[in-house]
């Protein structure tokens, strides 16, 4: 065989290619992206319209129905999930895999421009590629700090401007979100009888107001005796008080002469409890295909930067109360530590049988030259460093030393039969890598074809695909290529005789006598053929997406009933859950919970929980649907 030969011919270029493999792999890997699953991803994008305070019936009217109008029919799409909620509207367009984003991104916009008409105080339509489905990977919590009594809610605008704005610029963060807080407005309260007096009409001030500066918004509340208009803009208090809203008999009519103009609160859509106390939560989404674990260095590197700085001006402290790469870090560890030992697992079973150490460190070095170069193939593919990935390393330690193997003993047959070591390496691979290949090209038909599905499960399992598909390969390349050389070298002075070949020949032997006869080979059949099929229907462990891990944290997502406000949320699930939790927290009642997290908003709520001791997380489940 030409490629045996070559490399029988040149070791030297063998080792360096070895080691120059080996670079390129740690460079691939030291590039590749880490995370805990693989990219599972629908095409989506995302547009969220704001409209403070107006119903859900009013949404759809007037919002989503135009919308949908000119999104209908866009090239591409297979679904559009529209949601309406009091104050926001949010529509899901699903496109087919493999659909650009970006030209869809444009599309989307474009027909949105086509929108004749939204109301006046509506906030423009805020389009993303983050699915409304997409899961946050961090979550910090602010509350006010010793000696601060005003109210955490009233910080909005100040977190916004601050924590909201330092997450975003974090490179891979695709989103942040703040819950809990209230934002200010400008409330111009009328008097219908003052507004009478200067025969000033209500809707041209309204109109004046509003077309005078940038403002933002403007709602409208209608009573007997008043008239209220909010704003939220430019305006300072000030300044709308000393606005010139008509002249008569030469006098200037002032804002402040018909109406009165106040700072207020702007009705609150969310609160948030953490350990029993008020809070504001601020969260974070990753960009597709990004470094989770650099994602998280930088957004505690924000985190801490803003404790330093601004919080700590304002009197306020931040924690993180969510981190999703703890459990990357545990689940990769895990999975490193299972692999080094199915290695070492293997190595020992492959000495019991060869008996010969040379032989068998031969054979073990193709395990690492194989798993470490298979990184090459995932950074060309640009995949990344997941549980699914590892798993696969795991899974073909087996397969790789088949090749391997195989060589070998072909290669140590042919030392028994007196060849010398260079042409019994060059023979006895040359006359076993035909079926090597041909093993080799079967194994991997049937794994690659995966690599290429572009549904949900080609893309949770493409990288599992990929990882045996590449190994398999790369074992193939080791076993008639380095293996002969270092055959060549090492099984020069090898004993070829087994001493513990009697060990052999005593259990061949019990075999036998257990196998002899029709009745014996019968028994065997049935026990080896009906024993595992049983054994596996009583042992099947139970469907599921994926397996789920300890993750020391208990997710709690909750539906209130329909029309339910904010206060009511509060008054009958936060304040009640935060009364149960209590006694957990303080330690008086066992499982003993570390802190816990409740934040509602108006479409419904959710709730994290963690424990100080992680063995005593499965308890938080009954406790958390008791409260």
């Amino acid at each position: 065989m030409t490629l045996t030969r070559l490399s029988l011919s040149n070791p030297v270029a063998v080792s360096v290619a070895i080691i120059l493999t080996l670079i390129f792999a740690f460079i691939s890997l030291s590039k590749l992206p880490i995370q805990l699953t693989p990219e599972v991803t629908k095409p989506e994008i995302t547009i969220r319209t704001g409209w403070r305070s107006a119903a859900p019936e009013e949404i759809e009217s007037e919002i989503i129905d135009p919308q949908e109008s000119a999104l209908r029919g866009l090239p591409g799409s297979t679904e559009i999930l529209a949601k309406a909620q009091r104050g926001q509207a949010e529509i899901t367009l699903t496109f087919q895999v493999g659909t650009d984003l970006r030209r869809a991104l444009l599309e989307v916009m474009n027909r949105l421009n086509r929108v004749s008409r939204y109301p006046v105080d509506a906030d423009e339509p805020v389009i993303s590629t983050v699915g409304g489905n997409s899961r946050a990977i961090a979550w910090f919590i602010i509350k006010p700090g010793k000696g601060n009594s005003r109210d955490i809610a009233s910080y909005q605008d100040y977190i916004e401007d601050v924590v909201q704005s330092r997450f975003e610029r974090v490179p891979g963060v695709a989103l942040s979100e703040v819950r809990g807080g209230r934002s200010q407005e400008v409330r111009i309260t009328f008097d219908p009888e003052k507004a009478a007096f200067y025969r000033i009409g209500l809707p041209e001030t309204v109109n004046r107001i509003a077309n005078t500066k940038d403002t933002s918004g403007g709602f409208a509340e209608v009573g007997k005796r008043r008239y209220t208009i909010r704003y939220q803009g430019a305006y300072h208090v000030k300044d709308l008080r000393d606005m010139i809203v008509a002249w008569r008999e030469g006098e200037p009519v002032y804002l402040r002469d018909i109406a009165d103009i106040d700072l207020h609160m702007v009705d609150r859509s969310s609160f948030v409890i953490q350990n029993g106390e008020s809070a504001m939560a601020v969260n974070a989404h990753r960009e597709s295909g990004v470094n989770v674990l650099e994602v998280m260095q930088g957004l505690r590197q924000a985190a801490k930067e803003l404790q330093q700085g601004p919080l700590k001006r304002a009197n306020l402290k931040m924690e993180q109360v969510y981190d999703e790469t703890l459990y990357i870090h545990r689940s990769m560890n895990m999975l490193r530590n299972n692999l080094l030992l199915g290695i070492a697992l293997a190595v020992i079973v492959l000495w019991w049988f060869l008996r010969k150490f040379r032989a068998t460190l031969i054979v073990a070095l193709a395990i690492p030259i194989c798993v470490i170069s298979s990184f090459i193939f995932f950074y060309a593919a640009g995949r990344t460093v997941n549980v699914i990935s590892l798993a696969g390393l795991a899974f073909s330690v087996g397969m790789v030393l088949d090749a391997a193997i195989i060589v070998l003993e072909n290669i140590v047959r042919q030392r028994e039969q007196g060849q010398k070591s260079h042409a019994a390496a060059l023979q006895g691979t040359a006359e076993v890598w035909g079926a090597l290949l041909a093993s080799t090209a079967t194994t991997v038909a049937i794994f690659l074809p995966i690599v290429f599905l572009q549904d949900e499960s080609g893309q949770l399992f493409a990288d599992l695909a990929l990882t045996l598909s590449a190994t398999i390969i790369l074992s193939l390349i080791v076993a008639i290529t380095v293996l002969p050389v270092m055959s060549s070298r090492w099984l020069q002075h090898i004993r070829l005789t087994d001493p513990h070949h009697h060990w052999w020949e005593r259990g061949t032997g019990l075999v036998i006598s257990l196998t002899q006869g029709r009745k014996k080979q019968l028994f065997w059949f049935v026990v080896l053929f009906v024993l595992p099929i049983v054994a596996a229907y009583l042992l099947k462990p139970k469907a599921d997406y994926l397996p789920q891990g300890n993750r020391n944290l208990v997710f709690a997502f909750i539906l209130p009933p329909p029309g339910m406000n904010i206060d009511t949320l509060e008054r009958e699930m936060g304040k009640v859950i935060a009364r149960r939790m209590q006694p957990y927290i303080e330690g008086t009642k066992s499982p003993r919970v570390k802190d816990y997290f409740f934040v509602a908003f108006n479409s419904g709520a959710f709730m994290g929980a963690r424990t100080a001791d992680p063995k005593q997380t499965g308890k938080l489940v009954g406790l958390i649907n008791q409260a």
